[in-house]
């Protein structure tokens, strides 16, 4: 292990490497993260990268230090343990936030254990280096060859839905659905020519499809299980309910 100037950890991916080649340092499974330090709180401090929406990527690429490792590549599900490792080992496990009462629709202010967030279930035997996999549509009877997403490709597809945005003053529908398919999608029964994907995924792929695919591959990906149980003050019901994870995720109340 390299040494450092500054105090580190190594923590556990949830793909456990698979997704990973085995030339790719993360094919061992862990990665090596450094504690945050008074630089990255610079980066959480930057109104210009939480302006460009960057703020919470930037922190990512400054905390991965493992040798030989481009952050490019990490998978989304590898990244989301990495942020989370990075918040508890910044500023501990207990994580006060304001949520909506499901039930009451009251604001409720309730303390999250994040040490509790468990590695999410997956088939580990279909997961592959390749990045390749096979999903045939319910409905619409066709075979889909897709992969799974990594750092670089959600800049890339939140670098393409701002510039929409910009240039239609955001006066068109959210193009977050197709935009992310069209990434994803690498085959529709044989054929492999982007032209051809990008029309079937705008005008061809039945909602229904598009739902059952987005389920799959939700199912499918290495990941962190990123729900807490919600109990209401009001009604006393329990619901499992998304833990935040933007940028507040990192701004501790205490």
């Amino acid at each position: 292990m390299a040494k450092y100037d500054f105090p580190t950890e190594v923590i556990d991916l949830p793909s456990k490497g698979k997704l990973y080649p085995e030339s790719n340092p993360l094919s061992k499974g862990t990665v090596e993260i450094k504690y945050m330090t008074a630089k990255e709180e610079d980066i959480l401090a930057s109104q210009n990268l939480i302006k460009k929406g960057v703020v919470l990527d930037k922190l990512f690429e400054s905390v991965v230090v493992d040798t030989g490792v481009n952050v490019n590549d990490i998978f989304i599900g590898d990244k989301n343990a990495i942020l989370l490792a990075t918040r508890i080992l910044g500023y501990g496990k207990d994580y006060q936030v304001e949520m909506t009462d499901p039930s009451s629709g009251e604001k409720q202010k309730v303390n999250i254990d994040l040490s509790k967030v468990q590695v999410k279930e997956v088939d580990e035997t279909q997961l592959n280096s390749e990045n390749r996999y096979t999903f045939d549509l319910p409905f619409g009877k066709k075979t889909i060859i897709f992969r799974l997403l990594t750092h670089k490709d959600e800049q890339d597809i939140n670098a393409e839905i701002q510039a929409l945005n910009r240039l239609t003053k955001g006066d068109v529908v959210s193009q977050d659905v197709t935009t992310r398919l069209r990434y994803m999608i690498q085959d529709v029964d044989g054929n492999e020519d982007r032209g051809f994907i990008n029309n079937y995924v705008k005008n061809g792929l039945l909602a229904r499809d598009s739902r059952a695919l987005r389920k799959h591959i939700q199912e499918f990906t290495p990941d962190l299980d990123l729900k807490f149980n919600f109990i209401s003050d009001v009604t006393g019901e329990e619901e499992a309910l998304d833990i935040p994870f933007g940028i507040g995720f990192f701004y501790p109340t205490e």
